[in-house]
C-alpha cells in the first residue's frame, strides 16, 4: 500500500508560533500551507514553503476564509465570485514563494468551515474549482470525501487525492460533522491510531452515528495544531510502515 502523510503547517502569525512545523516536516510526506487568510503571513509562508523544499516535502496551497482571529472554523456568507478571488489571492501567494524558493505547488486544500461549505454544496463548490483549475490546470486537489468537490473537479480535469482525517468524525454520507458536535474532533490519541488501523486494515472509518462507511483515501490528514501532533504523526508513521505500507508524497501518488 502506498498512501500519503500530510499536515497543515505554517498556522502561526507573527509573534504567534501555531504547532512544530520543523519536526512534523521529519515525518509527513506533503505539506498544506496556510496562505495568510485564516493562517500564516509572508515570513512564515516563506519559512515553512523553504522547510518543506530542503525537507523533499510536496507543497500544498491550504486556502481558507479571510478570517484570522477565529482560525477560518468560522462560516462567512461572501458572494461566490468574490470567494473566487480570494482562492486565487492565495494560491499566487504561496506559489509565488514557491518560485522564489526554487519550489513548486503539487496540490490544494479548503480549510475549515470553507472547507466544510464547499464539500456539502455544489453550487459553492463549482465556482471555487472552476477558479482553482484556471489558476493551474495540472494541481491536485486534496479533499475530504465529497460529491461536490470531486463532481466539480471532474468537469474541469482536475485530480483528486482523497483525504482521510484520523482526527475528525464523519457522518453517513462521509462529510465532516460540524466541530460544535461533542467529539467531532477526536483527541485521545489511542483512538486516532485504532481509526487508522481500521482504515488501513479495511478501508472503511467509523463514523459519527456508529456505521462503518467506505472510506477511500489516498492520503491521511494530522492536523498540526492538534496537541501531541508530532508523536501522534509518529505512531501513524509506524503503524503504516509496519504495515507494509510506503510514505509517497501526494503528486507521486497521482501522477
Amino acid at each position: 500500500m502506498k498512501i500519503d502523510l500530510n499536515a497543515d503547517l505554517g498556522e502561526g502569525f507573527a509573534a504567534y508560533r501555531m504547532g512544530e512545523d520543523e519536526a512534523l516536516m521529519q515525518i509527513i510526506s506533503s505539506a498544506n500551507v496556510a496562505c495568510g487568510f485564516h493562517a500564516g503571513d509572508p515570513l512564515i509562508m516563506d519559512t515553512t514553503v523553504r522547510l518543506a523544499l530542503a525537507g523533499g516535502i510536496d507543497l500544498g496551497a491550504h486556502v481558507g476564509f479571510p478570517d484570522l482571529l477565529g482560525f477560518g472554523r468560522r462560516p462567512m456568507q461572501i458572494e461566490p465570485r468574490e470567494l473566487a478571488t480570494y482562492v486565487i489571492y492565495q494560491l499566487g501567494a504561496l506559489a509565488g514563494f514557491a518560485a522564489v524558493a526554487g519550489h513548486r505547488l503539487t496540490h490544494m486544500s479548503f480549510h475549515g468551515a470553507l472547507g466544510n461549505m464547499a464539500a456539502a454544496d455544489a453550487e459553492l463548490a463549482a465556482p471555487l474549482i472552476a477558479a482553482v483549475a484556471a489558476f493551474d490546470p495540472d494541481i491536485i486537489v486534496s479533499s475530504s470525501t465529497s460529491r461536490a468537490i470531486e463532481g466539480a473537479a471532474e468537469r474541469h480535469g482536475l485530480r483528486v487525492a482523497t483525504t482521510f482525517l484520523a482526527d475528525r468524525a464523519y457522518d453517513k454520507s462521509g462529510l465532516l460533522v460540524p466541530r460544535k458536535l461533542p467529539d467531532s474532533v477526536i483527541k485521545e490519541p489511542g483512538k486516532v491510531r485504532e481509526r487508522v488501523r481500521q482504515f488501513l486494515d479495511d478501508g472503511t472509518v467509523t463514523c459519527y452515528s456508529g456505521e462503518r462507511i467506505k472510506m477511500d483515501a489516498c492520503s491521511i490528514l494530522l492536523h498540526g495544531d492538534t496537541a501531541g501532533a508530532v508523536q501522534l504523526a509518529r505512531e501513524i508513521r509506524a503503524e503504516i510502515q509496519q504495515g507494509g505500507g510506503e510514505i509517497v508524497p501526494i503528486s507521486r501518488l497521482m501522477a
